[in-house]
């Protein structure tokens, strides 16, 4: 169990921060066994006034010599000097968890020298509300425990899927790039409300609440979208005008092709 374990978690920004936020508001970790990096102390100081007991350090050797469970939570461009930098100081048995997009856990066995657990994950940033979408894949040196140790961080902040490791690059197009698609779709139907006359703050107001309901149905009563879309378009009627018109125009298309772009890009990073 967590409970058990020391967590290091490396560049705690945005995403790492909602970890340690999952992970010690659920009771997962103390937090005094929780070890948080960044490169400025200051970034450190309010992680620490908002998580009481949190160990913090901008030495990152010194957080991964502590540790039995490393959660990689930097840029993929910065991998290889913070690999560099620490794969020294790692044990052998210690978890690596790696949410750089892109990087394979080949790449990242390779890049560590040895045998070293090393289990792949893509989180979204709805993770920082708990209401993270997180898929999964073991490398070949990670067992069915180190699995689920990782399966325990991310389920803190909301959903995860365990993927054959081959589907991850289209996981970071579909869920891990996907907040950005609905985020547009969200400023579009605000801009068609002000276009129709609709007051700004109206309009923002009733797209993010409509977004947000109309996943909740779909989550909550499990029907396939289809089917919920069918029980909003009544023949002859405004939703079934503009659902023509969404088709015609081709969002489906868009969204598939967005997709596809953002799974391509996720295959090179592996490369650079």
């Amino acid at each position: 169990m967590l409970s058990d374990e020391t967590v290091a978690v490396i560049g705690a920004g945005n995403i790492g921060r909602a970890l340690i936020g999952g992970m010690i508001d659920s009771n997962l970790i103390a937090a005094d066994h929780v070890i948080a990096t960044r490169r400025t102390a200051s970034a450190l100081d309010a992680m620490e006034d908002e998580f009481p007991g949190l160990r913090t350090t901008t030495d990152n050797v010194a957080a991964v010599q502590e540790a039995s469970v490393v959660l990689l939570t930097i840029k993929p461009q910065s991998r290889a000097e913070v690999v560099t930098e620490i794969r020294e100081h790692i044990e052998r048995d210690v978890l690596v968890v790696s949410v750089l997009a892109g990087i394979t856990t080949e790449r990242l066995q390779l890049a560590f020298g040895q045998d070293q657990p090393v289990v792949r994950a893509m989180p979204n940033t709805p993770a920082l509300v708990d209401a993270g979408a997180t898929a999964l894949s073991a490398g070949t040196y990670a067992t069915e425990p180190h699995l689920a140790l990782a399966r325990e961080v991310f389920e803190a902040v909301g959903e995860v899927v365990d993927v054959p490791e081959e589907q991850m690059d289209a996981v970071t197009g579909l869920s891990g790039s996907g907040p950005a698609y609905v985020y547009m779709f969200i400023e579009a139907l605000t801009d068609a409300g002000v276009k129709q006359g609709m007051g700004r703050a109206d309009a923002a107001k009733l797209a993010r609440q409509t977004v947000y309901g109309a996943a909740k149905l779909a989550i909550e009563t499990g029907k396939h979208p289809a089917i919920l879309r069918d029980e909003v378009t009544t023949p002859g009627g405004t939703a079934i005008a503009a659902v023509s018109s969404l088709e015609e125009h081709g969002l489906r298309t868009m969204l598939i092709n967005a997709v596809g772009t953002a799974t391509q890009r996720s295959k090179e990073l592996n490369e650079e």
